[in-house]
């Protein structure tokens, strides 16, 4: 049980990584630092977009309009945080 727990934890803790990533080729692409046209982002910046827009668009459906602010990526990393936590320190000791 303590290895589903600790998959479980790491697979969370990617995805937070993939938005962090996702939210910072964003921001190269919109100051053209790197260009979209590139093969390999936009390959890497569509996979990201794909993996990750599912949560990021339930979350975004929820709040208000902030006019061109996102705080979308910040919530699902909070509720990840959240969740990883309460895996950790809540159900993985009341299993063992």
């Amino acid at each position: 049980m303590n290895a589903l727990i600790i998959l479980i934890s790491t697979v969370i803790s990617i995805y937070m990584w993939a938005i962090i990533i996702r939210v910072i080729l964003e921001w190269l692409v919109q100051f053209n630092v790197v260009n979209s046209r590139s093969p390999l982002v936009y390959m890497v910046g569509n996979f990201l977009h794909k993996a990750t827009e599912p949560v990021l668009y339930r979350i975004r459906r929820l709040l208000p309009d902030l006019g061109g602010l996102d705080i979308s990526p910040i919530l699902a990393i909070l509720a990840l945080v959240f969740l990883q936590n309460l895996l950790i320190y809540d159900i993985a000791p009341a299993l063992l």
